[in-house]
């Protein structure tokens, strides 16, 4: 499956997107606690954000951890294979690589965009770009792409 793949089929359900929403947001203890919100889940594209916290930075106490944003890009790479599925609920995804290469240090809120590149029968890839910044200027902080193992039901 890839890109041309994608575009044919039906557009996500609203449960798979509301399902993402909670788990993310409300019940997965980790990316809960990083305030890690949902802006878009579509077929092949996800969209994830986590807003600027002191808590997050190295000892600055300016910039964000590497750390954060790779969670990040893997989280939002993840999430858009699931939504390669037929029924996105049904199945798993694991990490099988992840790259990330950081540009510039990150400042102020994350946004991740997550592409599916391919998406096959047990394996997909996924390229995603960080961005960084406030008051409307952002930039490119981290691009990275991710190998998944997709666990079709």
């Amino acid at each position: 499956m890839d890109q041309t793949d994608i575009a044919e089929m039906h557009p996500l359900p609203d449960a798979a997107t509301r399902f993402v929403e909670q788990k993310l947001e409300d019940e997965h203890g980790y990316l809960s606690w990083l305030n890690t919100s949902v802006e878009t889940v579509e077929r092949g594209r996800v969209v994830l954000s986590i807003p600027f916290d002191e808590k997050l930075t190295n000892t600055d106490g300016q910039t964000i951890h590497g750390g954060v944003a790779a969670t990040l890009i893997d989280t939002a790479g993840g999430v858009a294979q699931r939504t390669t599925f037929e029924d996105p609920l049904d199945g798993g995804v694991a990490t099988v690589n992840l790259n990330a290469n950081y540009l510039l240090p990150a400042t102020g809120d994350l946004r991740a965009e997550a592409e599916v590149i391919r998406a096959g029968g047990s394996i997909g890839v996924s390229e995603m770009t960080v961005t960084s910044g406030v008051d409307g200027d952002r930039g490119e902080v981290v691009v990275g792409q991710g190998s998944f193992r997709l666990f079709r039901e």
